[in-house]
């Protein structure tokens, strides 16, 4: 049977199973497992991009007041600028350190076990806020926003590979978006509890910022009572009555995954003796070379597709739509719902539209959406009505970027990458994602200054440049495995080289063998 017979069969199934959603509840502790592995993954992540804007002037206040009491020094305002610079990016270089370590802890002790150590240092760098204001010491924030980074680093990268590595194939898009749901999440709860009615005053904003370490502690007290990621446990430890457990535990009992299991298993006899690789391995290896392009172009044009202009520049199109200055915040929490919604509203159709679709739809609209964008914000001044043209605008980006690209990003690696080139895979994505980061926090407002509004040309080219770059070099990973998802990367980009036909041929002959079979 050839590779795509196989996959057209695969196909032909699907369209007998129910719809996703329906399969997603018969899979209770699944559901409990996204819950509460997002809230101390990616969550986290995405509040500290948010939570540090409402406090800011407690925190500058702060710092003038430690070098003050403590060295006898009143800062210029340069100093001060310098100094929360520093705080702001420190929280980059920690999560820098911490994604080019988690592919490494990952593989060594487990998703689950690393993911529950990881707590521990968001509990700590939470201590360390709480105690910042009483000990007088800025420099304990600086500390703790480095802590923080660490951990959002570490949590990203193995809360992704966790869930992706938990999902049945059927449910695998679905279950990758909720990663990015819960970072979209974490930013709007950021810009929720920032506001001045909960903890954004004088007197609690320090447990604004220690607000990670009870999401942190949460997932250690809840984490524990779930099973490791089967695919972890099959193909890295080799357990496979550990595998099928995990299965029956995570995906339910009142469905047959005898097929699924069968599959990993084939993917298990597959990768007999290959160890787990490191990233120079990857960067070397031209048997993914192209998936490793992908990942590359994916997570670089995440950072730079605009997004953050986009939000830097809403507070002034609702300036200028007559919103007054007091209610901002609350119009910006509006921006923040939307990207939640949206990305909700993705994790329930991706498996029905397929992720290359999304990818497509959503950078080549943004890209739109961005030159309309700065067509209006050109004509605002000579136009009354336009601010409302570019409000719209602004909620139509926000549209675009969650329902495809900022849900599809983040799993992309889990999905395209064989096993042992998994953990390499996500450690190179999330290390482009901290340095665009730091990069784009560093430059961006230089960008603004020369060039205003029309910095966003610069990213609808990065737009336009993905989109038809996934549309002609990526092919569709809804419903395949990573087998056939590499033979039509091979298809795509080397129809002369020898198809995997004969190599698919061996794999099933090694399903159909009697030491394959499974107990489910």
């Amino acid at each position: 049977m050839s590779l795509s017979s196989r996959t057209s069969s695969g196909a032909e199934r699907t369209l007998n199973m129910p719809h996703a959603l329906t399969l997603l509840l018969d899979s209770p502790v699944l559901i409990v497992a996204i819950l509460i592995s997002g809230i101390g993954g990616t969550f986290q992540y995405g509040f500290q991009i948010s939570s540090l804007n409402s406090p800011s002037t407690f925190i500058k206040e702060l710092i003038n007041a430690t070098c003050l009491q403590h060295h006898g020094l009143s800062l210029e305002h340069w100093q001060l600028s310098l100094i929360w610079s520093f705080i702001v990016s420190t929280f980059c270089i920690g999560g820098l350190l911490g994604s080019l370590c988690a592919g490494r802890l990952a593989a060594t002790y487990g998703r689950k076990r690393c993911l529950l150590l990881n707590n521990l240092v968001a509990v700590c760098g939470a201590v360390l806020m709480v105690l910042s204001k009483t000990a007088m010491s800025f420099e304990m924030i600086l500390v703790g926003r480095f802590i923080y980074g660490v951990n959002a680093g570490v949590g990203s990268v193995v809360h992704t590979m966790y869930l992706m590595e938990c999902a049945p194939k059927r449910l695998r898009g679905m279950v990758g978006v909720s990663v990015t749901t819960f970072l979209s999440f974490g930013k709007f709860s950021g810009q929720l509890l920032g506001i001045s009615e909960l903890l954004g005053t004088e007197e609690r904003w320090i447990w604004l910022l220690a607000f990670s370490g009870f999401t942190g502690l949460l997932q250690l007290l809840t984490l524990s009572f779930l099973p490791e990621s089967p695919r972890f446990l099959l193909l890295e430890r080799g357990d496979q009555q550990g595998c099928e457990k995990a299965v029956r535990r995570l995906w339910g009992t009142s469905r047959d995954h005898k097929q699924e299991v069968e599959e990993m298993l084939v993917e298990h006899a597959a990768l007999r003796g290959v160890r787990s690789r490191g990233v120079i391995e990857l960067l070397s290896d031209r048997s993914v070379r192209w998936q490793l392009l992908t990942t590359l172009v994916s997570f670089t044009t995440l950072q730079l597709c605009g997004i953050n202009a986009v939000y830097l520049y809403s507070f002034d199109v609702f300036r200028a739509a007559g919103i007054p200055p007091h209610q901002l915040r609350y119009a910006s929490l509006g921006t923040g719902l939307c990207e939640v919604s949206t990305s909700l509203a993705c994790v329930m159709v991706v498996e029905k539209t397929g992720k290359k679709i999304l990818f497509v739809r959503g950078y080549l609209g943004m890209a739109a959406t961005l030159a309309l964008l700065t067509l209006t914000l050109y004509l605002q001044n000579y136009v009354s009505w336009m601010p409302y043209c570019s409000m719209v605008l602004i909620f139509l980006f926000i549209f675009f970027f969650s329902s495809g690209p900022a849900g599809g990003t983040a799993p992309l690696p889990g999905e395209i990458f064989p096993q042992s080139l998994k953990a390499a895979g996500f450690t190179i994505a999330w290390t482009i994602n901290w340095v665009g980061l730091f990069l784009v926090g560093m430059v961006f407002p230089i960008i603004v200054e020369h060039l205003d509004y029309f910095c966003f040309l610069i990213f609808l080219v990065f737009c336009l440049f993905t989109g038809l770059f996934v549309w002609r070099n990526v092919p569709e990973t809804k419903n395949r495995t990573v087998l056939e998802i590499t033979a039509e990367f091979q298809r795509i980009h080397n129809p002369a080289a020898p198809t995997m036909d004969a190599k698919a041929d061996q794999l099933e002959a090694n399903n159909n063998h009697p030491s394959l079979s499974t107990r489910l």
